[in-house]
């Protein structure tokens, strides 16, 4: 069965039906991939800098026969895996710029009667749509407040009420505190970050406004694409205000029952900016089982950071919504009836 070149549209359309197969080398998929995409290297990390090499001295065509040379004692290897993997026989598939490697992949698959579709432009168009999506001009509401004031579960509630939310945190592995690596997945590289973060946008309607978390534009070490960040600014801002014990009550929740060793390696990064005392009484608190004392600790920094940070914001955009002691349902509605305001007067 024949190939079908595709464009990157009709990419969009085919891709929730065929299972994504990327032909790159591993090193290059590790890097960055179209989610959800199964790596099946046609050249590895190694034999790939040696075809490189020999193109750019030798030219396409000795560079194509050692491509050959390299992978082909390894067809029937790559057979068995792809048929192991893909028994309905039906694979989208693509390379770096849709050229030699899944150009052999595709034959080779149509050989033992794959249904293949092949991304022309390969990965590379895929990534220049990514790159800008996420520095698209979009309609923001900012979702400020101090740490542990239940930013992220108000988010996803907003989203079951039926507004459309990005969970940045959520999206890079990082709770975006010292403490926020503890119990997460690896952080995404910041490419494969703005891949995860494009395909949510594509999700959402772009007339209608886009509920974000208030946040740093690094998100541990993930960066945020600057245009992305400056609207983030820019954007309206609802400061939600919560008691100090409802705070300290849901870090507790969430980071009391962590590894120590882990909760002290994450004050102690923060030492310089604790100062020594201040560090020391965190980590005896933590040792002892003590969370409210090591929390309120930290929210001393925290506080002075939230503060900084929100001065940032643009003047005369900010909306702060008293929500202490407040059920999330009825937050929830109180946040609905703040988003309503922006079409007026903004207030500081």
């Amino acid at each position: 069965m024949a190939e079908q070149l595709i464009s990157l549209e009709d990419f969009w359309k085919l891709r929730n039906e065929f299972p994504l197969i990327d032909a790159r080398s591993e090193g290059e998929f590790a890097q960055s991939h179209v989610p959800n995409s199964v790596n099946i290297p046609i050249l590895n990390n190694a034999e790939r800098i040696v075809v490189g090499t020999l193109y750019k001295e030798m030219g396409s065509e000795e560079a194509t026969i050692k491509g050959f040379e390299l992978v082909g004692p390894r067809f029937h290897l790559i057979l068995k895996d792809a048929l192991e993997k893909f028994p309905e026989k039906k694979a989208l598939i693509y390379c770096w710029r849709g050229g030699m490697r899944s150009q052999i992949l595709s034959w080779l698959l149509t050989m033992v009667g794959f249904e293949v579709y092949r991304l022309k432009g390969g990965y590379k168009s895929y990534r220049t749509y990514t790159f800008d999506a996420v520095r698209k001009e979009r309609k923001l509401l900012v979702l400020g407040g101090k740490t542990g004031s239940g930013k992220t579960r108000l988010l996803h509630m907003l989203q079951e009420a039926g507004e459309q939310i990005i969970n940045l945190e959520g999206l890079a592995n990082h709770k975006g505190s010292s403490f926020g690596s503890i119990g997460q997945p690896p952080q995404p590289s910041v490419e494969q970050f703005e891949n995860n973060f494009a395909e949510k946008l594509r999700d959402l309607d772009d007339t209608k406004y886009i509920w974000v978390e208030n946040e740093s534009r690094k998100i541990g070490r993930t960066i945020l694409p600057q245009e992305f960040y400056d609207q983030m600014l820019a954007a309206p801002l609802i400061d939600i205000v919560k008691t100090e014990q409802e705070r300290i009550n849901l870090i507790a929740e969430e980071y009391a029952d962590l590894p120590t060793d882990e909760l002290i390696l994450a004050v102690l990064r923060l030492k310089k900016r604790l100062g020594g005392l201040r560090t020391s009484q965190a980590i005896e608190a933590i040792v002892e089982g003590n969370a409210e004392a090591w929390i309120s600790n930290m929210l001393l920094y925290y506080d002075k950071a939230y503060a900084f940070d929100l001065d940032k914001h643009a003047q005369g955009k900010t909306i702060q919504l008293d929500l202490r002691n407040v059920d999330p349902a009825t937050s929830v509605q109180k946040l609905l009836e703040a988003k309503s305001q922006f079409h007026g007067k903004y207030t500081n």
